[in-house]
């Protein structure tokens, strides 16, 4: 669905506020509560793993029902990402985040204290709504609201959803898995101040506007784009899920120690959170062709060399790095590349969940009919598939 008319329609005349055109869609506070929010998205996903073990025992599950949970969560996570969509525009966006943050903190809440599974994975479900419409909400306000710095923002944000995922495990170990619904509640608590900085959040955010020369896109043209972005999207976040979930199987099989493999994964997510810190200084002198091009370059280099056992745990740290900057970089290209395309944000955030959520079955499969020592050059193929998406987005989107 495209928009073509946002870009002649002249803009109504407002009178001098918080929400004139002249201000800026985030205040300095709004700003830290947002990295804040996505610390907390990023603690929040990452706490169902964990947590499996007394999931399993309190509702006696096998472990494929246990992890229906993370399953409803990205599930939410999609209807959020559409729902948050289908309202931007139309309702303020303060209270689009306000919403996202309390159906975030009631569906945590109400995780903690259900007392049956189906009801558990209800409130998974309902947690995973808000998750997704401030994923989305944050991730769309910061592409178009901070000019020429909106990728240096972006990585900054996203860096934040990985200081959350790697904290959310070392609480729920602090805690003891027993105690999940402890974190839980305590997560819902955290979530509620930051309701408090929503007013330095400007309701309407301008629409994106393409960079002076760049092409004028026919409609076929524009979706072959968003095809392709799409594809980059759920590809890359395939491989990062697959880096996640199956490199200490792998580094196992390659010979490596449980404890030394669990430590590696480790510092890949690490690395990703280090990677995107990296990249804001650099989004400020490149552009964002060049950073995805050098990344899934990177990316796909890191992989290959992973298959060789000595290499692999400093290769799946290279991967992580490379891979940072591919998400939220990629967002504000999008944006200039095809302004008319009011709902491609959306698009492109809800395919990558979905990404996320069949890279692990997907991968496990192709595993079951090869070899484990094989997942990093499979995962280098699909690597390489989107090295060649980024060529063809920057050749056909360049002025």
């Amino acid at each position: 669905m495209t928009d073509h008319s946002t870009q002649h329609r002249p803009t109504p005349p407002q009178t001098a506020g918080p929400d004139a055109p002249t201000s800026p869609v985030f205040t300095t506070p709004a700003v830290a509560a947002s990295c804040a929010g996505f610390v907390l998205i990023g603690a929040l996903q990452a706490f169902y793993g964990p947590a499996i073990p007394a999931l399993r025992e309190e509702f006696a599950l096998a472990p494929s029902l246990a992890g229906l949970a993370l399953s409803a969560h990205f599930v939410g996570g999609v209807a959020g990402v559409l729902l948050f969509d289908r309202l931007y525009g139309r309702t303020g966006n303060r209270r689009l985040l306000g919403a996202s943050y309390l159906l975030m903190a009631l569906g945590a809440a109400a995780f903690a204290l259900a007392p049956t599974w189906p009801l558990a994975l209800t409130a998974a479900l309902l947690a995973g709504l808000g998750f997704g419409g401030i994923d989305y909400g944050l991730n769309q306000l910061f592409a178009v609201g901070f000019g020429h710095r909106s990728t240096a923002m972006l990585n900054i944000l996203n860096a934040h959803f990985g200081i959350g995922a790697i904290l959310g495990p070392a609480l729920i170990g602090a805690a003891g898995a027993d105690h999940y619904p402890t974190v839980f509640l305590a997560f819902a608590l955290a979530t509620l101040p930051l309701l408090l900085c929503l007013r330095g959040v400007r309701e309407r955010a301008p629409h994106p506007t393409p960079h002076s020369g760049t092409p004028t896109t026919t409609h076929t043209a524009l979706r072959s784009v968003l095809t392709v972005f799409v594809t980059l999207y759920v590809l890359h976040v395939g491989i990062e899920a697959g880096v996640g979930g199956w490199e200490p199987t792998h580094l196992e099989a390659a010979g490596y120690g449980a404890a030394l493999a669990a430590t590696a994964t480790s510092v890949y997510w690490l690395m990703m959170t280090v990677g995107r810190f990296l990249v804001a200084p650099l989004a400020l002198r490149f552009s964002p062709q060049a950073i995805i091009t050098v990344s899934c370059a990177g990316m796909t280099a890191s992989l290959l060399l992973a298959a060789l056992p000595p290499l692999a745990p400093y290769a799946y740290a290279a991967v992580g790095l490379f891979i940072a900057p591919i998400f939220p970089t990629g967002l504000p290209w999008l944006h200039r590349a095809a302004p008319q395309a009011r709902r491609a944000g959306a698009l492109v955030i809800a395919a990558s969940m979905a990404g996320g959520v069949a890279a692990g079955p997907a991968l496990g499969k192709v595993i079951e009919w090869s070899d484990v020592n094989a997942v990093p050059l499979l995962l280098a193929a699909v690597s390489a598939t989107c090295l060649t998406a980024t060529l063809w987005l920057t050749r056909t989107t360049a002025p």
